[in-house]
């Protein structure tokens, strides 16, 4: 903290220019007010957003430029040549190619004309238009690169889905809040589902009325913001308003009639004192469990598990569903939200941002028919879910319950002084899932009378091997969980040097601790809880890592229209060595700024986790239609070693991005940006080998693609305007590179084992949409608001381990699912809005395909062959959401969401 003073103290020694304040109102061209409006004093970081009655209030320099951009609205630039400064802005096209954004570069802030890079903005009314419950769905239904889905039935990736842009995985894509660091999560997703053997900030946690806008670089960024960054960043901007405020109550419900949703959010700001301001946010919901297990056939149950038709005939005639729960799990949340800072003098203030999110989350396992586990072979279990005797016990479901805290604060100094704008801030942030597991059991125990039966059970269930206490009929565990938290520490100093030359340069340092908490001894003892093993205290711990960065970054305009941007980076972690990475970017404007040319070229790196370096546990994983015991062994333990498994070295990624920008009038844009990943020793999870599974850089991959963006706005329609978007990814290659790096201890073994099989290459390759399109409308007249979007997923393939054939694949078609919004502003401060998503009611399909071969030709074409290979895809063909097979977006179907906002 003396260090901290002492520098705080020593950027406040500078010179002091004569600065004043300015202040007014933005409105468009009906008189309405802009809220959320950034006005920038032009060549400086110095900025502010209208609030919710469109006022500002900005202190500058004598004699500056103030740049007024929102989203949708022609930029505006102002001579502060008097105190009150009222604007009105017009409309402009789509995302509006001249909308100022603050990522991307770590010199001045620049437009979207004017930037060499590829970034979406999305604003708060965009979010709120997708009528989606959380921030990550919303994305996905406005950003066509940035993919998400709901994962039923894996344990604690129920807690929070996985993410992706440009089909990369979770862990790198880099999120930002006003700039800074977020914190990762302490979940690592270990079963098969997108993002397997990765983890990934949570965004889901954020809530959605505390942001003003977000901004998505679409470009590696490793060399501007270090780890992470080589897919892109996303920077979510805080609301800064200050004058009023608005509650909204929302609720929602599935077609199904479940899934009940709740909610109530109130966002309210004010000002602090003559110089400061604040804004919050506080967010409660609840989710009701939305259930799609499907029905049951008694016949495929019987061939598959080998058992008497009249028994399964039994159980179905109780149970049609077999007993399963899942589809989307029940989740309460409470979110917590602040954004503040105050001038400290002329030319420095303070800031400072802070969050606090709770989640409780229940789910389901899988079903443990009485035919799956037998009162035959465990009597036990007819006291333990029965009345004693045979006849009462019809199985058991294990639930899982995730209790999850994470949160996040930054508090920062800003300074201007002879144009060098300073920025130093401390940030914070951390996630601790803590788990619990109801309804089950440990099915160790110990034959005492030496006949390989399970009669100790009988009388005294759960005798463990490893401790002659005897635990009595136990069906609750507690297995532990996992923390992660760090500390980063920034200063950015950039400055515009001349009318042609920026600068910018900084350095950060960041601490992480990631901690695998232990469960009690009955959850991993033996063959531990059944569904969910606890964390044994020899595979637990805290681990801990530093790392220090540094880079500098110079912009030069050659000319008004040419302007190149280099960046290099180094980077020095304390576990496993240092990186150098660097960045360079170019951008040409010509046809009097009608289109633009813009490119990037940069080498990223991603610094293995300490999730995946740590990692040691059992989990129950499906193997050959059954659940089996299997583990994690840690990549540092002497077990690894024995194996020759090498230790994590970082990824390394070659980027490539080309693309123009087109705005022949100002109501109609349109951007195509072509893009080119190569990542050098990828991390995966491993394949089992032996029954154990590591992380390893396994793999080389390429991933190129097309983004397009267009929009055509102020379409005169009767009364009415109407606005037209269309956008869209398109992947050309996602593919591995070259064989996989199998640790010679691996190749050494018979029948070409792997650690990187058929089912791992589709998940990660082939299972994401080949093409995502999004093409939507918005019709305003009077009081009423329409949209209408429509978001086409295209099609994946996932092989399946269970398949008996290699040249079996399971394929899911393309599908277009339609959203409707009805927005209706019933006075100045009232408004409903009526959501309708996917009003289709559109599921994913699949369909099982050969690769041509004779064999899987053989079996394709014979229905009997065919339907068995179903029974047998974990689960799917018998239970309609088991999994994640390669779907790509919700199977819930149909969504109904009614939102009533309220402004202060």
């Amino acid at each position: 903290m003396k260090k901290i003073a002492l520098l705080l103290f020593l950027l406040n020694v500078t010179f002091l220019f004569a600065q004043k304040d300015i202040s007014g109102v933005v409105k468009d061209n009906s008189g309405s007010a802009l809220p959320g409006v950034n006005i920038i004093e032009k060549g400086t970081n110095n900025g502010v957003s209208t609030d919710i009655d469109g006022a500002y209030k900005i202190k500058v320099k004598d004699g500056a430029t103030l740049v007024f951009s929102y989203v949708g609205f022609s930029k505006l630039e102002k001579q502060a040549t008097s105190t009150r400064i009222d604007v009105v802005l017009s409309e402009e096209g789509g995302q509006a190619l001249d909308e100022i954004v603050v990522t991307g570069t770590r010199t001045a802030p620049r437009s979207n004309t004017t930037t060499a890079l590829p970034i979406d903005v999305i604003s708060a009314k965009d979010l709120a238009s997708t009528g989606q419950a959380s921030f990550d769905k919303a994305l996905q239904y406005k950003i066509p690169s940035f993919n998400t889905v709901q994962t039923p039935v894996n344990d604690a990736t129920s807690l929070l889905d996985p993410y992706e842009i440009r089909n990369l995985g979770p862990s790198r894509t880099l999120i930002l809040i006003n700039g800074k660091r977020k914190n990762m999560s302490s979940l690592l997703y270990t079963q098969t589902s997108p993002g397997r053997g990765e983890t990934g900030a949570d965004i889901s946690a954020i809530p959605q009325d505390a942001i003003e806008r977000v901004e998505i670089l679409r470009d590696g960024a490793s060399a501007q913001y270090g780890s992470d960054a080589i897919a892109g960043v996303m920077n979510i901007i805080l609301k800064k308003s200050t004058n009023g405020g608005s509650a909204t109550l929302r609720t929602g419900i599935t077609g199904k009639g479940d899934g009940e949703m709740i909610g109530i959010s109130i966002n309210n700001g004010s000002t602090v004192g003559d110089k400061g301001f604040v804004n919050y946010t506080v967010d409660f919901s609840k989710v009701q469990l939305a259930n799609r297990p499907g029905i049951l056939s008694a016949q495929d149950e019987s061939d598959y598990w080998g058992v008497p038709l009249a028994t399964t005939q039994a159980f179905l005639a109780k149970k049609p569903d077999g007993g399963n729960v899942n589809g989307s799990p029940e989740t309460a949340a409470a979110k917590f939200e602040v954004n503040g800072g105050s001038d400290l003098s002329e030319n420095s203030k303070i800031y400072y941002n802070a969050a606090y999110v709770y989640k409780k989350v229940n789910s389901f396992a899988n079903y443990r028919a009485p035919y799956w586990r037998t009162v035959e072979s465990m009597p036990y279990l007819a006291s333990l879910y029965g009345n004693g005797t045979p006849a009462s016990y019809v199985g058991y479901v294990p639930t899982f319950i995730g209790d999850l805290n994470d949160y996040n604060a930054t508090l920062g100094y800003k300074n201007v002084t002879n144009g060098w704008n300073t920025d130093a801030s401390v940030t914070i942030g951390g996630n601790k899932q803590i788990y619990t597991v109801t309804n089950s059991q440990n099915r160790s125990y110990t034959d005492t009378n030496g006949n390989g039966k399970q009669d100790d059970f009988i009388t005294e269930p759960f005798i463990y091997a490893r401790d002659p206490k005897v635990y009595t009929g136990q069906t609750t565990f507690r297995p532990g969980g996992t923390s992660f938290n760090h500390l980063v520490g920034n200063i950015d100093i950039s400055k515009v040097l001349t009318d042609k030359v920026s600068i910018g340069f900084g350095t950060e340092f960041r601490t992480e601790n990631f901690e695998v908490i232990a469960g009690d001894k009955q959850s991993y003892d033996g063959m531990g809880a059944d569904s969910f093993q606890g964390n044994d205290p020899a595979n637990s711990g805290k681990f801990n890592r530093y790392n220090l960065g540094a880079y500098l970054d110079i912009a030069v305009d050659f000319t008004e229209d040419f302007l190149v941007n280099g960046t290099v980076r180094h980077e020095d972690y304390s576990d496993f060595g240092a990186a150098n990475v660097w960045k360079l970017s170019s951008r040409y404007k010509f046809a009097d700024d009608k289109f633009t040319l813009r490119g990037s070229l940069s080498t990223g790196f991603r610094a293995p986790s300490l999730h995946q370096i740590y990692t040691e546990k059992s989990q129950s994983t499906f193997s050959g239609g059954a659940i089996a015991v299997t583990g994690i062994i840690s990549n540092v333990s002497t077990a690894a070693r024995s194996l020759g498994v090498p230790k994590l070295t970082a990824e390394k990624s070659n980027n490539l991005t080309l693309g123009f920008g087109f705005k022949p009038t100002k109501n109609f844009n349109f951007t195509l940006d072509y893009y080119n990943i190569k990542v050098k020793d990828r991390i995966v999870l491993g394949n089992l080998v032996n029954g154990q599974a590591y992380f390893v850089n396994a793999i080389d991959s390429r991933t190129a693609g097309l983004d397009f963006v267009a929009g055509y706005r102020n379409i005169m329609l009767g009364t009415g305007k109407l606005a037209l978007n269309l956008s869209g990814n398109y992947t050309l290659v996602n593919e591995r590179v070259g064989s996989v790096k199998n640790p010679a201890s691996v190749t050494a073994l018979p029948g070409n084992q792997t650690v990187f099989n058929a089912t791992q290459d589709a998940l990660m390759f082939t299972s994401r949409p080949k093409f995502k399109y999004i093409f939507g409308g918005d019709y305003e007249i009077g009081k009423f608001n329409f949209s209408l979007n429509n978001t086409v997923f295209g099609p994946t393939k996932f092989k399946n381990a269970d398949y008996s054939d290699p040249g079996l694949s399971t394929e899911f078609e393309t599908k277009m699912v339609t959203d409707l919004g009805i927005n209706f502003n019933a006075t100045k401060s009232l408004s409903l809005a009526l959501n309708v998503n996917n009003i289709f009611n559109v599921i994913p399909k699949y369909k099982i395909t050969s690769d041509g071969s004779a064999s899987a030709n053989a079996i394709v074409n014979n229905p009997a062959l065919l339907h068995a290979q179903d029974m047998n895809i974990t689960f799917d063909g018998r239970y309609n959401t088991m999994s994640y097979d390669g779907f790509h977006f919700s199977q819930l179907g149909t969504m109904f969401n009614l939102s009533l906002n309220y402004k202060f």
